[in-house]
């Protein structure tokens, strides 16, 4: 056997036939181990409530302006709607071989409502899909951050005002330098937070920006109401021009591949 038929070999099974959606010119599936290499749903998972959300208003958008017949919208909207029941109760298991959160999730619609569920796919890319995903991610998440980082604020301040006159040694160089209030020091660590703060509050005017409709590159034909979705999703700017989103799906992969390692 020489080096590419080995190659071949390890990669694929010849027995295991390929549902992949990528793998219309393939006969076999992949090797299991493969298949865990390269799936994302291990982290991606985490944007599963967004994916849902994300898929529901599209869908929405869809019936509302003709693209797909509205009970055809009706009926996909009432089983997203399901799947998002079922994730927050904890029902939902994701198959690795599925790859990612936005793979296992067509093919749980698809199984809970037949094969209307690809006309989801209308209108719309894997990548602004995923780009507008990780907006509401992350606009999500800021806010929990930032809620979060207001409340040790006024821990801080609380406790600084029991402490202004706490005397405790300040340092220079690692040695004590001068006498100073231990109330003065945490509020030193409060001014560090509110700075943080203002930065995360800054990133959520630039998330706020809904990149739907930029479809896999430069736009799409169908006469898409990108100002409905965006007002479904409390997301108030649309990208200035679809192919912003691009830089956005780079950065969104690079994000994950951060968190993952």
């Amino acid at each position: 056997m020489n080096a590419t038929c080995l190659v071949v070999h390890c990669i694929i099974v010849m027995a295991t036939e390929n549902h992949k959606l990528w793998g219309g010119r393939f006969e076999a599936g992949l090797e299991k181990w493969v298949e865990e290499f390269g799936a994302s749903i291990s982290f991606d998972q985490k944007m599963a409530e967004f994916d849902l959300k994300g898929s529901i208003a599209h869908v929405i958008m869809l019936g509302e302006t003709g693209i797909i017949a509205k009970d055809e919208a009706a009926q996909i909207k009432e089983g997203l709607e399901e799947l998002l029941a079922e994730y927050k109760a904890g029902k939902i298991e994701f198959d690795v071989s599925n790859e990612d959160i936005h793979m296992n999730m067509e093919s749980l619609l698809t199984a809970k409502i037949g094969s209307v569920a690809g006309k989801l796919h209308t209108a719309r890319s894997r990548n602004d899909q995923v780009a507008t995903d990780m907006h509401l991610y992350l606009k999500a998440k800021l806010d929990e951050v930032i809620e979060k980082l207001g409340n040790l604020r006024q821990t801080l301040v609380d406790l600084a005002d029991e402490h202004v006159y706490t005397i405790m040694p300040g340092y220079t160089h690692l040695q004590h330098a001068q006498p100073i209030s231990f109330g003065h020091h945490l509020m030193a660590y409060y001014n560090m937070f509110t700075r943080d703060s203002e930065r995360f509050e800054f990133n959520v005017k630039h998330t706020d920006i809904s990149p739907l409709g930029a479809a896999a590159l430069a736009g799409t034909t169908f006469p898409i109401d990108r100002e409905m979705t965006a007002e479904l999703w409390a997301l108030p700017n649309l990208t200035a021009t679809p192919l912003m989103q691009c830089l956005t799906v780079i950065l969104s992969w690079n994000f994950w591949q951060i968190v993952r390692f």
